[in-house]
C-alpha cells in the first residue's frame, strides 16, 4: 500500500510544485551545488595534470620542444653535430618544467579556489564538453601567467638550462639565411606552454568526467554532472 501511495504521491508533487519541489528535494543541485561540482571537476583535472608533470618520460606532451619550427630547427642542430647538447638542454628544460609546476602547484589551486562561477547552470548544462575549462582559463590565465613567470625563470637558472640554450642559441642565429632567429630567453615561451599544457590537460579530463560516470570521483561530481546528463538529454529529445 505504502509504495503505491508512493508511485502516485511523486509525479503529483512534480505536478504541482515543478523546478522548486525538485531543489528541495535535493533532485535538481542548487546553483551552489553546481558551482562546488565544477570545481571538483577542474580539481580532478589539475591533479592528473600535476601528476603528468611530475613523470615527464611517461608523457611526451610535457616534455620540452623547441618553440616555432621545433622539428626543422632541432633537425638543422642534430646534422651539424650538436645531438649531446640539444639532449641535455631538452632534458634540463623539461626538468625545469616539472620543478616549476611542482613548486606552483598552490597557485593553480588557490586560483581555482578563488574563482567565482558566474552562471553556473550555463556552464554545467551544455554541449560544450570543455566549458567549465573555458571559464577557468578565461578568468585566472592572465594572472597565474604574471606569478609563474618568476617560478619558470628561477627554475631554468637552478637547472642551467639557461646557459645551454645561450649556446645552442649563439649557433643556430649564426647560421646564414636564418628566417626567423631563436630566442635568447625562454621564460615567457615556457610559461605560456606549462600553463597552456596544464588547460589542455584538464580540459580532457572534464570531457572525460562529463561523459564517464565512474570518472566522477566525489558525490558532489556525481550530483552535478548527472543532472547535466540528464537535461542534455532531455534537450536532444
Amino acid at each position: 500500500m505504502k509504495r503505491l501511495l508512493l508511485i502516485f504521491t511523486i509525479p503529483l508533487l512534480l505536478l504541482l510544485s515543478g523546478c522548486s519541489t525538485l531543489k528541495k528535494l535535493g533532485i535538481i543541485p542548487s546553483e551552489l551545488e553546481m558551482a562546488l561540482g565544477l570545481k571538483d571537476g577542474l580539481t580532478q583535472g589539475l591533479f592528473k595534470a600535476f601528476n603528468a608533470f611530475a613523470d615527464p618520460n611517461g608523457n611526451p606532451l610535457v616534455r620540452f620542444a623547441f618553440p616555432g619550427e621545433a622539428e626543422k630547427i632541432e633537425k638543422i642542430l642534430r646534422d651539424l653535430g650538436f645531438d649531446k647538447t640539444i639532449n641535455q638542454v631538452t632534458g634540463k628544460f623539461t626538468k625545469a618544467m616539472s620543478s616549476a609546476v611542482t613548486v606552483a602547484k598552490p597557485l593553480f589551486i588557490d586560483a581555482l579556489k578563488n574563482m567565482s562561477i558566474k552562471d553556473a547552470a550555463k556552464i554545467l548544462v551544455t554541449d560544450n564538453p570543455y566549458a567549465a575549462t573555458d571559464y577557468f582559463k578565461q578568468s585566472m590565465k592572465p594572472g597565474l601567467m604574471t606569478a609563474f613567470r618568476p617560478i619558470v625563470d628561477s627554475t631554468i637558472k637552478t637547472e642551467g638550462a639557461d646557459k645551454e640554450w645561450s649556446g645552442i642559441t649563439n649557433v643556430y642565429n649564426s647560421i646564414p639565411f636564418i628566417n626567423k632567429p631563436l630566442e635568447k630567453n625562454l621564460t615567457d615561451f615556457i610559461s605560456a606552454r606549462v600553463v597552456d599544457l596544464m588547460f589542455v590537460m584538464v580540459a580532457n579530463e572534464e570531457e572525460q568526467i562529463r561523459s564517464k560516470y565512474e570518472l566522477r570521483k566525489t558525490d558532489m561530481m556525481k550530483k552535478v554532472f548527472s543532472y547535466a546528463e540528464q537535461e542534455l538529454k532531455k534537450r536532444r529529445m
